[in-house]
């Protein structure tokens, strides 16, 4: 089944082309089913390219989705144009009252900050508090799940020693997790960041369930029982060139950086890539999108219950 977005969103002509089953508008109309509303807070600077791995990872499963872009209104994006907001994107106020099945919060780079010192940390620390009463489930990617760790249950985050750059192993370490059914027993996931977690501390919160891990990047997926809040430390959702694009922006910036790891054939940045980790991806995305939002959310929306009351830091 498709996913329901704008016939004039740019990813809806790259997915199209990639034979991904997208629904404008006008068809979605003469259906007569309740859609999954998901909500995506796209955080990252390259807006167009998130949207298209989210909404091309969002889009493999046999329901349908009706889905709304979300920005502050207390940051304005500086790498896309202001009509491309405008259009397609949706403030807090906008979609305060309503209530949706999933919520996406994506990464930033932000790292290098106190999550207190950016800019529009008030305002996604409302949107993270009203998440609580008006979404069933919200997946937090990357800084996005540092920062949920943070507010939600006081959790800091670690500097790395260096950058944690590349694609690397992992295994799942709570068996019974629904959103890893039909994992293998090793998956690959890309991750770039300079901060990790305490794992004590995750493994100290009593609401929180280490679901996967890996020696070299620590922990990956934490989820509450019952999946009302999934946080994911990697890039699941990247494409094939993304790690690439990051990894070239830096070396021509000057920037100590470190080709890739497990990514390069033989490590040399001379060949393409090899992409390693989309099937898993798309096999998440599935589990969290059937499992968790579709065979357990409420039909009526409006009689969503608060999840367990998180400790504040």
């Amino acid at each position: 089944m498709p996913i329901k977005i704008p016939e004039a969103l740019p990813a809806t002509q790259t997915l199209s082309e990639e034979n991904i089953f997208v629904m404008t508008e006008k068809r979605a109309l003469s259906q007569d089913i309740r859609p999954l509303h998901i909500l995506i807070l796209n955080l990252m600077p390259t807006k167009i390219a998130t949207e298209t791995q989210l909404i091309r990872l969002l889009s493999n499963t046999p329901l349908q989705i009706e889905l709304d872009l979300l920005k502050t209104a207390s940051h304005e994006a500086r790498h896309i144009s202001h009509d491309h907001m405008e259009v397609f994107y949706k403030t807090f106020d906008e979609v305060k009252d309503l209530n949706y099945d999933g919520l996406v919060i994506t990464g930033a780079p932000l790292e290098h900050l106190e999550y207190e010192q950016v800019d529009y940390w008030d305002e996604l620390c409302e949107i993270m508090e009203w998440s609580l009463t008006h979404v069933y489930s919200t997946l937090h990617i990357c800084w996005g799940a540092f920062a949920g760790l943070y507010y939600h249950y006081g959790i800091g985050k670690v500097d790395l020693d260096e950058k944690l750059f590349g694609v690397f192993s992992h295994y799942v370490t709570r068996k019974s997790s629904i959103l890893f059914r039909g994992f293998d027993d090793t998956f690959l996931v890309p991750h770039s960041r300079h901060i990790g977690l305490d794992e004590k501390a995750v493994e100290d919160c009593a609401q929180l369930k280490i679901l996967a891990k890996s020696d070299r990047a620590g922990i990956y997926a934490i989820s509450t029982e019952g999946g009302r809040q999934v946080f994911l430390t990697g890039h699941s959702e990247y494409d094939q060139r993304t790690l690439e694009n990051e990894y070239l922006r830096d070396k021509q910036a000057g920037k100590d950086i470190h080709v890739p790891e497990n990514y390069y054939p033989n490590d040399d940045d001379r060949l393409t890539p090899s992409v390693t980790w989309r099937s898993s991806a798309n096999l998440f995305f599935a589990n969290w999108v059937n499992y968790i939002v579709y065979q357990t959310t409420p039909y009526d929306l409006s009689t969503l219950k608060k999840v367990k009351e998180h400790q504040h830091k």
